[in-house]
């Protein structure tokens, strides 16, 4: 009986280990898209408004702007509590800017980080909005990426205090355009548009996403990089390297995907952690694009509203807001649920089991706000998560417990039975029915943490709350592996440990993952060893192979997988306890390594002498 519950134990610990293998194997890091060179300058500016207004139902091409080096402008300065940086007056372009908590890395003096960056500079990233001419107006008519518009109403982007820009055209048309911002990262862009000609006319407003070039990517697997959009209450992720293959869309003049939408949606570019968003006004109807321009190797989104015909002497107003900043979960929750934009929460890539991963990471948040302390939190949630699981734990564990009752039964059997093996499993399983006992139960607590670590693994990996987060002494960040080593032994000789995602790194491997290996090894010895020598060899280099390949994990994940060893080893300890049968924790111990001495000092059985090949003398023949 201790043989079949080791056998269920085991099953259990390789369909684990096989599970992330496979995952490993069928979900490798992508491999980055290779750049397009690009035949201008990066210094270069993004086409924009490549179609006309949509008042015809087929949209005629439009010029391009001349590609030409961005000249110097004035700026206006942006500061609010989370964000610093400028925009430039040259086309009202948000294109500097800054996340004032967050910095590269955790080293002393880091640069914060920089999320959009001018033209003119490495990988160009930035958001500008703008008016397609229509009917009645030529493209010198309305504002575009080169305009230069002049200030009307203050010098200072910040809280609760917008800027107001200004420009007339040469027909009598003027355009005033106010940007505001929150305290957080969302910016409104509202253009009133003022007909003081003598003449009807159309245009169209734009909103544009520019980003020059591939950024450089994170390459992990289970978050998203690329271009995300929403249209109508479906969300589609796009690859940089699927943007590339869009086919070429005839009205826009390169590769090309339009998503006509009527109800609500959003588009743009997410990082790991990072996220520019266009959002319309939601309820009416626009058109979301993305595009990729081979030539100048750029990536771009865009949002246009319907077309609109504006009647001498008469005036209209469009809004667009930008989201620009950090995937901070209570922020883009409050912009779903308070600023009315749907589906919003899932601009973070929640994965596959987004039905655990989010509920998990709302406990954990919860617990991080009122612990604070996000390793803390970690431990925490694997006790909500284990009391959740409780009462189908507690009945695996009673079913072991009773199995080991039943122990001498199952050695009667097996005398009676001898070597008729479909003898001794009728009659196993008819003793398992008249005790009600389930011999696979042993399997489930294991198999039920298969996909709780996968969520929590996408947890961790995915939300920018685990970015840098500390828990305690050298660990800084964990999101991170444990930066211990056995290689300078965890920090007491005067080397460097090895860098992180080196062969060295996986091989001296941190204080956590021994800890893992040691909690993993304790919780076997709440059984003997089989007496199987092969599940016995498999059985003792388990935790020791878990302990390497966890090892290069983000130690919050090997965190929660300590903590969740050390409560199964307290619930297995007491309800084997309370059925009678007190773990011999050392006395499993001793059995295992005398079992080990054993094997290797008793002599080998002789190998039998092969068979002599029989012969018979030749017949003599007759003469």
């Amino acid at each position: 009986m201790e043989e079949q519950n080791n056998k269920n134990l085991i099953l259990a610990m390789v369909l684990s280990a096989a599970v992330m293998l496979v995952w490993f194997i069928f979900f490798p890091p992508p491999e980055p898209p290779a750049p397009t060179v690009a035949t201008e300058q990066s210094t270069t500016e993004p086409a924009v408004g490549t179609t006309s207004p949509a008042t015809t139902d087929t949209a005629a091409a439009q010029a391009q702007d001349e590609v030409a080096p961005v000249p110097e402008a004035p700026r206006l300065t942006i500061d609010t509590p989370k964000l610093k940086g400028s925009i430039s007056l040259l086309g009202a372009r948000i294109d500097d800017l800054s996340l004032k908590g967050y910095r590269e890395t955790l080293d002393p003096g880091a640069e914060v980080v920089r999320l959009l960056s001018p033209a003119g500079e490495d990988l160009p990233y930035f958001a500008l909005f703008g008016w397609t001419p229509g009917t009645g107006l030529d493209p010198a008519d309305v504002p575009g990426p080169m305009t230069e518009w002049q200030v009307a109403g203050g010098t200072t982007l910040s809280l609760d205090q917008p800027v107001t820009l200004v420009w007339t055209n040469a027909k009598g048309l003027t355009f005033t355009r106010e940007i505001a911002v929150d305290a957080d990262y969302l910016f409104t862009v509202t253009d009133r548009v003022v007909n003081g000609s003598a003449a009807d006319v159309t245009l169209q407003p734009y909103g544009l996403i520019a980003r020059q070039g591939l950024p450089k990517l994170q390459n992990i697997f289970v978050v998203h990089e690329g271009a995300i959009q929403r249209a109508d209450g479906e969300l589609t992720e796009t690859d940089y390297a699927d943007l590339t293959e869009f086919e070429v869309v005839p009205t826009e003049g390169m590769p090309a995907q339009v998503t006509e939408a009527t109800t609500d949606g959003w588009v743009g570019f997410t990082d790991h952690y990072w996220m520019t968003t266009l959002i319309p006004e939601q309820g009416q109807p626009y058109r979301q694009v993305l595009r990729f321009d081979p030539n100048r190797n750029e990536y771009l989104a865009d949002i246009r509203p319907a077309a609109i015909s504006l009647a001498a002497g008469a005036e209209t107003t469009s809004t667009l807001r930008l989201f620009a900043g950090a995937k901070e979960w209570a922020t883009i929750r409050a912009y779903e649920n308070e600023g009315g934009i749907p589906g919003f929460l899932d601009s973070i890539d929640w994965g596959w089991f987004y039905f655990l991963t989010k509920p998990i990471f709302a406990v954990l948040h919860w617990l991080n706000v009122h612990i604070g302390n996000m390793g803390l939190a970690i431990i925490a949630l694997t006790f909500f998560l284990k009391f959740l699981v409780l009462p189908l734990a507690y009945k695996s564990y009673v079913s072991m417990a009773r199995m080991k009752e039943l122990q001498p039964e199952m050695e009667a059997l097996k005398e009676r039975a001898g070597d008729d093996r479909q003898k001794l499993q009728r009659e196993m399983m008819q003793l398992y029915k008249d005790k009600k006992v389930n011999p696979a139960a042993g399997c489930l607590p294991i198999l039920i943490q298969i996909p709780i670590f996968f969520a929590l693994y996408k947890v961790i990996f995915v939300t920018i709350e685990l970015r840098h987060a500390p828990f305690f002494g050298w660990l800084r960040d964990l999101s991170a592996p444990d930066p211990s080593s056995l290689y300078n032994f965890f920090g007491l000789l005067p080397w460097d440990a090895p860098v992180q995602g080196s062969v060295l790194h996986l091989i001296f491997i941190g204080i956590l993952p021994i800890l893992l290996g040691i909690t993993m090894w304790l919780q076997q010895k709440l059984n003997p060893a089989p007496t199987d020598p092969v599940q016995a060899s498999i059985f003792a280099w388990m935790p020791w192979v878990f302990m390497f390949m966890l090892g290069g994990f983000a130690s919050g994940l090997v965190v929660y997988w300590i903590t969740n060893n050390t409560i199964t080893f307290m619930q297995q300890y007491l309800i084997m306890w309370s059925h009678g049968k007190r773990p011999d924790i050392f006395g499993n111990i001793r059995e295992a390594k005398a079992a080990r001495v054993a094997a290797k000092t008793s002599p080998k059985e002789p190998t039998p002498p092969a068979p002599t090949p029989r012969t018979s003398a030749p017949k003599k023949g007759k003469k």
